[in-house]
């Protein structure tokens, strides 16, 4: 990046919590929590003031389809930051006292999840979507899990999937490619990986994947003061073609302030402070989702009104009008998201390990200015045609949302 003075760069490993099997659940957000801990030269201690003493950002993340350790630093402190993330992805030692110290830290990270009915409904709505698919697994475990985890499983989870094949790394900003490329190969070999070139692993499949869906209607009663209400229906893989379209459809019903679902619940009935549509995509599937938070008397409208407006763009379709806004947002976002090194580390990092194409402003642009509003009204009736997945978190009657009571696809015009 031309002019920049700082630079981010991400270690990856393409293993996250869909890899897990019975027995592991959570073991790869333990074993991130880990890799903090220690390595044979360098204490957790050590870690954190290596980045800290210069100003520098350092953190990880686990997801369900890979892990990313990863850190912001100036330009002159790269050589640090690589060392330490490959001593810390390679050398870690995993101490069985910091083990057990981690284990609570963990169980407090997964109740104050718990806290937060935004994060409860999340996770149950995935598994309502995928159901008993591994994507339906939360990326945390649960406390049970974390509780009966073994130092022995998780280093054993450790060894299998954290190798030379397995390792992707990105960088953005202060960088010289081939320069930095030398760093990380020392770097590497001072960690302890051998110099011997290797094959990297095979991407996942990207076949869609059929889902069998969990409760089609769940109700968390909680004292709370808010209700938070999530629906959701199958959605797109990351390398469908579609891709382009939905995040059209996404920006109209719901991305924005000027989005249909934010106009009609917040703006003209005053129903909910927040409200919105969201699309995550996995290698093999994905979500359509909708979110509102509102006052437990109203969360039964704002649910009908969501899936009202759902049901208006799949069966109308949306204005030319509409079409091009999405299309300037959606272009004036992305530009401005990759004036941040962060953001290019990222996708560099997914685009190496979820699809093997990496498309850069321009191609996002072209493909972007090629969806048509025909594009979206098709692809939002084939998604609300989607067995729908309704999460309803809060003080909140039950009965109100009735299991039995599944509204189909609208087809004919409703009275709103």
């Amino acid at each position: 990046m031309p002019g920049a003075r700082s630079a981010t760069v991400g270690f990856w490993v393409a293993v996250g919590s869909r890899d897990e099997t019975e027995g592991e659940r959570g073991s790869t957000h333990f074993l991130e929590h880990l890799l903090f801990k220690g390595t044979e030269t360098r204490s957790a201690f050590d870690i954190s003031v290596a980045f800290e003493s210069v100003g520098g950002e350092h953190n990880a993340a686990t997801a369900k389809e890979y892990t990313c350790y990863y850190a912001k630093v100036r330009d002159v402190d790269l050589d640090m930051a690589v060392d330490v993330l490959a001593d810390m992805v390679i050398s870690s030692t995993i101490d069985e006292a910091e083990f057990e110290i981690e284990r609570g830290v963990i169980l407090d990270e997964l109740a104050m999840a718990d806290d937060d009915a935004a994060d409860i409904g999340s996770e149950r709505l995935f598994e309502s979507v995928f159901g008993d698919h591994p994507l339906g697994l939360s990326i945390g475990g649960s406390p049970d899990s974390i509780r009966a985890a073994k130092r022995d499983d998780v280093v054993r989870h450790y060894r299998a999937n954290y190798r030379p094949q397995d390792l992707v790394v990105t960088v953005a900003g202060a960088v010289d490619h081939d320069e930095l490329v030398g760093r990380i190969e020392r770097a590497l070999t001072r960690a302890g990986w051998p110099e011997t070139p290797g094959t990297p692993v095979p991407r996942r499949a990207t076949s869609a994947s059929s889902f069998e869906q969990g409760a089609p209607v769940l109700v968390l009663p909680r004292p709370l003061e808010q209700v938070t209400v999530l629906l959701g229906v199958p959605g797109l893989a990351l390398t469908d073609p579609r891709r382009p379209t939905l995040s059209v459809l996404n920006a109209v019903l719901g991305g924005g302030m000027s989005s249909r679902l934010f106009q009609e619940i917040r703006e003209k009935r005053g129903l909910a402070y927040s409200v919105y549509s969201f699309t995550p995509s996995y290698s093999d599937g994905g979500v359509f989702g909708l979110y509102a938070g509102c006052a437990p008397r109203n969360a039964r409208d704002v649910s009908d009104l969501m899936l009202d407006e759902f049901d208006r763009l799949a069966r109308d379709g949306i204005t030319d009008e509409e079409l091009a806004r999405s299309l300037g947002m959606l272009g004036g976002a992305a530009a401005l998201a990759l004036e941040d090194s962060d953001t290019r580390m990222n996708r560099l990092g997914r685009a190496e390990i979820s699809t093997g194409e990496f498309v850069d402003l321009d191609e996002s642009l072209s493909r972007l200015g090629a969806v048509t509003a025909d594009d979206v009204q098709s692809l939002a009736a084939e998604l609300r045609a989607g067995v729908l997945s309704t999460v309803v978190v809060g003080d909140v009657d039950p009965a109100l949302f009735d299991p039995t009571d599944v509204r189909p696809a609208a087809t004919t015009p409703l009275a709103l």
